[in-house]
């Protein structure tokens, strides 16, 4: 499965320049807004250290990390909902992304403009949540006069879809982020197709030193169910730590499979059972799954190789109903 995380907040903030560090990829990075037109796209591997000791233990001819795509999204501004700032192109985006990194600056600069003129890690957190929950009020409001209409003539799943809707809405003009209502409403399928960009999960990179982030802020986060990472990007820290936030919030892991031709991590759900795992590697594979040959990557490296992890009776055969775990080594029988 593909992983897409976009990159959003207020121009100026340092999006570009985490776009660069994640990527090692020049991109134009300027002291002015719009300086990103297009998404900038990157793919970047998910760090994972099992992936060259299974693959020095199989002689693996090659490694193939998971990836995630990062999209440097131009900076949004007051009324990007409506077009402001080119604002509608940013935001449509958005809207095809997995989860969200809000940038929120927290060091001060004189040298380094602020489109609010001053810095304020609340009022800028505040100005891009409410663009993203006026986007989807404007996308509700398309919405819902046809599911008004259709509750009144059609059966009991139109009344539904209208009610869901309209909770939704409701919700969001109390400035609610979609992601943090139950998670039975937010994956009823008439709120899936629409693509709400606060259904979103969200990570908040404040830029900046430790210093520089207040007690507040930290607070207004939490009451927003979200993480944080405190992370100063003009000192070239590494940001492995944002992939792992990334996999955490949106409950991934990775299974591996391990052989002479390669070694490779799979991205999938935490709670996916054995025939998914192997649909992601060939969709025959799940149509076709018999059982998973299967062991924790670490005894594998402790029994010196799948063979000897065999002749140990170290290798569990598991079938349709295993949830397979993070760092599970699988070997895929189809029929």
């Amino acid at each position: 499965m593909k992983l897409s995380i976009g990159i959003v907040g207020l121009p100026n903030v340092g999006k570009s320049t985490l776009f660069k560090l994640i990527t090692k990829q020049e991109v134009n990075i300027a002291n002015y807004p719009f300086a990103t037109i297009d998404p900038n796209v990157g793919v970047v591997p998910v760090p994972d250290e099992r992936l060259e000791k299974l693959a020095k233990l199989s002689a693996s001819k090659k490694i193939v990390p998971a990836v995630v795509e990062f999209y440097d999204i131009a900076g949004l501004v007051k009324g990007a909902y409506k077009g402001e700032g080119l604002g509608n192109q940013f935001l449509s985006h958005i809207r095809e992304v997995d989860a969200i990194v809000q940038v929120v600056r927290c060091f001060e600069s004189g040298e380094i403009i602020h489109v609010e003129d001053k810095v304020d890690p609340l009022r800028d957190l505040e100005i891009i949540n409410t663009e993203l929950i006026l986007k989807d009020l404007d996308t509700i409001e398309k919405r819902i006069s046809k599911l008004e209409s259709e509750a009144r003539t059609g059966g009991v799943q139109k009344k539904k879809d209208f009610e869901t809707v309209k909770t939704i809405k409701d919700s969001l003009n109390k400035n609610i982020l979609v992601v943090n209502l139950e998670e039975e409403l937010i994956n009823e399928p008439v709120v899936k197709e629409m693509c709400l960009l606060t259904s979103k999960p969200q990570i908040y990179l404040l830029n900046g030193q430790p210093a520089d982030v207040s007690e507040e802020l930290k607070a207004k986060i939490k009451s927003l169910k979200a993480d944080y990472l405190i992370l100063d990007l003009s000192a070239s820290q590494n940001i492995d730590e944002l992939i792992k936030k990334a996999y955490e919030i949106l409950g991934l892991i990775s299974f591996l499979t391990t052989g002479e031709d390669e070694t490779r991590a799979w991205t999938i759900k935490k709670d996916a059972k054995a025939p998914e795992a192997a649909g992601v590697i060939h969709t025959d594979f799940e149509k076709k799954f018999i059982r998973a040959e299967t062991i924790n990557w670490n005894k594998l490296l402790e029994a010196g190789g799948w063979v000897a992890a065999k002749q140990k009776g170290l290798i569990r055969t598991e079938g349709r109903d295993y949830q397979v775990q993070d760092g599970d080594v699988m070997e895929i029988r189809h029929s």
